[in-house]
């Protein structure tokens, strides 16, 4: 595999001493303890009240601040002083740890927690049955749909809602650079594939006053869209195109300058990415430039983003499709050549956290 050399330092040796490897061996039999105490020391404040308290809490005081009982308090910091996110003194006054402030501000692992609790950890209990038949077994917790993107507007209220707020997150901060990127060449017409709630359209419109983007999705995500952008500033020039680009029969509409896909063939097998990619290729002319903006969990500057993406993964094997991954970079790159196109520029690290990488593509 070709890494960064973050990850390879990582990844293609032995790290831990038998002590080190047995400790990870019982966290990760204790994973999903570990993450229930975690997202309710949040939940109910006990990291925040101790992020506070500069000398630290007792016991008792921490019930008293959180009103909950002396037994919950007990539970829930033993445990936590020894998963890492506090540490208690000689007079018993616990303090949050490095590790519990991220837990408690760090945007991304707040994110990820929400949407991991609300969106799959029920589902999470059939990842052995997705894994075996190729589909999003996970998904039944919600309801009957083939992928949950059939089914998002009508996900539960809570799950909706942190699915969205994690797409969005994983997206919107490379948003600014890709369009400094993109918008360096003459564009009047962008088609949108997988707009989604039309943000990356509403960032578009903002950042050219000319340019005219249609966005191409399900029609029920479309429905999405229209009341995410009314009234806002150039939504008059953002139109519809409903599509469902999983049939093959389905072509793109032609006569754009760019077509932009962000954190959208994620959501596919090899197999579909190289079809849509074959129909993009067919309404583009020589002039056309297609736009690839993915998140490669290969392609990251620090090993922490790389666990990130590799966990998500997870994701669309149980809830989302069965079939679809946060991909290594030369797998996507394989599609796009098998789609008869070819990768032009790749600009790495757009974005912070977890880096997006943008692929520009011609005929």
């Amino acid at each position: 595999m070709n890494l960064t050399p973050a990850l390879e330092k990582q990844y293609t040796k032995e790290q831990k001493t038998a002590l080190e490897a047995q400790r990870l061996a019982q966290e990760i039999a204790f994973g999903p303890v570990v993450f229930q105490i975690s997202q309710l020391m949040v939940k109910f404040g006990v990291l925040e009240a101790l992020c506070n308290a500069p000398d630290g809490l007792t016991m008792a005081e921490v019930a008293a601040q959180t009103k909950l009982s002396d037994y919950a308090v007990k539970i829930l910091l033993e445990a936590s002083l020894s998963i890492g996110t506090v540490i208690v003194s000689n007079d018993d006054r616990f303090s949050i740890t490095k590790a519990g402030w991220f837990l408690l501000r760090d945007k991304t692992t707040q994110v990820n927690m929400d949407f991991v609790q609300e969106v799959c950890y029920l589902g999470l209990n059939h990842l052995e049955e997705a894994l075996i038949e190729g589909k999003p077994a996970g998904l039944k917790v919600f309801g009957s749909w083939p992928t949950i993107y059939e089914g998002l507007s009508e996900l539960p209220a809570e799950a909706q809602q942190k699915w969205f707020a994690f797409d969005h997150y994983y997206s919107d901060y490379s948003f600014a650079d890709a369009l400094n990127i993109i918008f360096k060449e003459d564009m009047h017409t962008l088609l949108d594939v997988g707009g989604n709630t039309g943000r990356f359209a509403l960032r578009c419109v903002d950042f050219n006053p000319k340019v005219q983007v249609a966005i191409m999705d399900l029609p029920q995500q479309l429905s999405l869209m229209h009341e995410h952008i009314k009234g806002k500033k150039g939504a008059d020039r953002i139109y519809a195109y409903p599509a469902n680009l999983l049939d093959p029969a389905v072509p793109f509409p032609t006569g754009f300058d760019v077509i932009w896909m962000s954190q959208f063939l994620d959501c596919f097998s090899p197999e579909e990415v190289t079809s849509i990619l074959k129909r993009a290729a067919a309404a583009m002319t020589a002039d056309s430039r297609l736009y690839i903006l993915e998140a490669y969990w290969d392609r990251q500057q620090h090993e922490t983003g790389a666990y990130c993406l590799t966990q998500i993964s997870v994701y669309f094997t149980v809830m989302a499709n069965g079939n679809s991954k946060m991909y290594y970079s030369q797998d996507m790159i394989d599609c796009v050549e098998r789609a008869g196109l070819k990768v032009e520029a790749i600009y790495d690290h757009l974005g912070s956290g977890n880096s997006h990488t943008l692929f520009k593509i011609r005929r």
